[in-house]
């Protein structure tokens, strides 16, 4: 009886120790003096910070989502990892954490180790910039689950934060002001939708450049990667800022997203209309045609990508601490209180 082989049910072994030692560089690129082992081991290190009073851990995981299809459709691969870590890293620093570890998993029915190797370069890269050390991972080739040359991505952060720097939204007081910082485009949500707006019923191809997008292709305007929003949070908070909550505007748009960090009985009321510097990537406008402005506020970012509350007199504190990090803040609007019973997306006016 002939005898059959791992590699001839689908799983190349080999390629799998490849990847592993191709992307050993790329941790240690990201690492942080909190890391204790190296890429290679079951399980990643990391200490707790010094000098952090009663600490508590953040953490949070993501996905990429259906952005992955259009990776796929184009061949870019290298900005997708930035995607994954953003996701998750800003998340975690609404709280006033400090990201400290990365970790992801890479699944696909047959590994191509240069595809591979092209993301997790991506997340390393995107780690380094948010200050986190990219501490393991999974790489599972799993033959059967998926489409020929589709993967699946996933991601986990956790981060740190002290107690009593812990910030939660319980202080938060009608008159307080909404900053907003600028989105790249879409980020990482809404592509089921845009997806069937842009190719299905607008018959655009990745290539194509419609007018609206200012010279960026079709793929290139839905590839920006998610912007990374960690060292912004800390200049903030170093400055001293009474920062009351902060918000990652992923799905579900501002709508969804503000009234979670919000207390009961309060709203967000925006002047998106006379709002200085508050400007809709090309992308949503050319989404635009097809889709009412309710759907496109429920479902996209609208150009703001993370938003901070703070009371009226720590505005200039922290317009000037952005500044200085090179980043414009965004004047979106008030905090506002609500009769009893609001519905939860309606807690986010638009005027």
């Amino acid at each position: 009886m002939a005898s059959i082989s791992y590699r001839e049910a689908g799983v190349d072994i080999d390629a799998g120790d490849d990847l592993v030692e191709r992307i050993k560089p790329f941790a240690r690129m990201t690492r942080i003096p909190e890391v204790l082992a190296d890429v290679g081991g079951f399980a990643g290190l990391c200490a707790v910070p010094a000098g952090i009073e009663d600490p508590i851990l953040v953490s949070g995981t993501d996905g990429v989502g259906t952005k992955l299809k259009v990776a796929f459709l184009t061949g870019v691969h290298d900005t997708i990892g930035q995607d994954l870590v953003g996701m998750c890293v800003n998340d975690i620093i609404t709280c006033g954490a400090r990201p400290l570890f990365f970790l992801d998993y890479f699944g696909t029915g047959k590994l191509d180790v240069g595809v591979a190797e092209t993301v997790v370069r991506g997340i390393a890269h995107a780690c380094k910039e948010a200050g986190c050390a990219l501490l393991g991972g999974e790489t599972a080739e799993l033959p059967g689950m998926y489409a020929s040359g589709e993967f699946d991505l996933a991601g986990f952060a956790v981060g740190v934060v002290a107690r009593a720097r812990l910030v939660d939204g319980k202080s938060v007081a009608a008159g307080d002001r909404l900053l907003g910082l600028a989105s790249s485009g879409l980020h990482s949500n809404g592509y089921s939708l845009a997806r069937r707006v842009l190719f299905d019923a607008m018959g655009l191809l990745p290539g194509d450049r419609p007018a609206k997008l200012g010279g960026q292709t079709v793929g290139e305007a839905l590839l920006a990667p998610t912007r990374l929003y960690p060292r912004h949070v800390q200049a903030v908070l170093a400055a001293g800022v009474d920062v009351r909550a902060m918000s990652h505007i992923t799905g579900g748009g501002l709508p969804g997203n503000l009234p979670r960090v919000l207390p009961e009985g309060m709203g967000a009321r925006l002047h998106a209309a006379a709002s200085v510097g508050w400007r809709r990537p090309g992308i949503v406008e050319l989404i635009a045609e097809r889709v009412e402005e309710e759907e496109l506020r429920r479902v996209f970012n609208l150009g703001i990508g993370f938003v901070f509350v703070v009371p009226e007199a720590h505005v200039t504190r922290a317009t000037e601490a952005l500044r200085a990090v090179g980043e414009q803040a965004i004047d979106l609007g008030v905090v506002v209180t609500l009769p009893e019973g609001t519905a939860f997306e309606a807690r986010v006016l638009f005027s």
